[in-house]
């Protein structure tokens, strides 16, 4: 049986700095997933919360753990919506504008800023949910397990192995389309790797 409270500190001491500070683990024994987290609003700046159900988590190797925590905050620390890019600039221009409208009283241009905005705001929500998103979070996790002492091929195993035996557990039918683009991302990488 797994002690929560040692396998939490573990895991905390595996975390980058970074994570452990915008990052919370919390035992959830009576949600269906393995692990979970909601999608960071923007004017929710507060520690995002990490739902893991221990009693399934354990049937996952250590490594596979390590690998499927460390891609769950590495997802979760990544996304931005307040990084300068270009659909923040025209966010930012068309909130503007859309205030100097309402304040002259002018309702067409108060119309054409607010869809501009809404637009803009569109854009910023897809990229950050964006499969290159996915993938960019598995990377990230692996750059840390690396960083931790795990070596790349092993670390892409983990967590290709992590992602396929989750969906196993939690009693799906199999993967959905986003897992599915990761596993084909995580074998391409495993076959490199055995090639190099």
């Amino acid at each position: 049986m797994l002690d929560q409270n040692n396998e939490i500190r573990r895991l905390l001491d595996l975390m980058s700095a970074g994570g452990r500070m915008h990052t919370k683990i919390i035992s959830k024994p009576n949600q269906s997933k393995v692990i979970d987290f909601t999608f960071p609003l923007p004017w929710n700046r507060k520690i995002k919360p990490i739902y893991i159900n221990f009693d399934l988590w354990q049937k996952l190797s250590r490594p596979q753990r390590d690998l499927i925590l460390l891609r769950s905050v590495s997802w979760l620390t990544g996304v931005k919506w307040f990084k300068p890019n270009l659909y923040q600039g025209l966010t930012l221009v068309s909130l503007a504008g859309m205030t100097t409208e309402f304040i002259q009283g002018d309702a067409v241009g108060v119309i054409l800023a607010g869809g501009l905005t809404a637009i803009s705001l569109n854009q910023i929500w897809l990229k950050n949910r964006s499969q290159e998103r996915e993938i960019e979070a598995d990377e990230e996790a692996l750059k840390i397990a690396i960083r931790r002492g795990y070596d790349e091929q092993s670390a892409v195993k983990s967590l290709l192995l992590g992602l396929t035996l989750i969906a196993e557990i939690e009693g799906r039918s199999g993967l959905n389309f986003g897992e599915l683009l990761r596993v084909q991302n995580l074998k391409v990488k495993v076959i490199s790797s055995v090639e190099n």
